[in-house]
């Protein structure tokens, strides 16, 4: 059990924001970008700090600056037709 808590449920919950982040963003639902923004700033703070994995840190602080980006840029046409 105490697999399951070692980081406080930290590490579930970046899991959870992330797998409700690609059902948003699948659904063309822009909220996505914050649920994944928000997935990456506790992965960062575990990366950086409990686990101490430089490599989860910097790829998750990569990966939130392309969630700012996408956020920002984020266009959704509804004359677009996804094959």
């Amino acid at each position: 059990m105490e697999a399951f808590t070692k980081y406080y449920l930290l590490d579930w919950l970046a899991m959870i924001l992330s797998l409700i982040a690609v059902y948003c963003l699948g659904k063309k639902n822009k909220s996505g970008f914050i649920y994944f923004a928000l997935a990456n700033l506790i992965w960062i703070s575990l990366g950086f700090g409990p686990i101490g994995s430089f490599g989860i840190g910097i790829g998750n602080s990569a990966f939130l600056i392309m969630n700012i980006r996408g956020f920002i840029t984020w266009k959704h046409n509804k004359n677009e037709k996804f094959i």
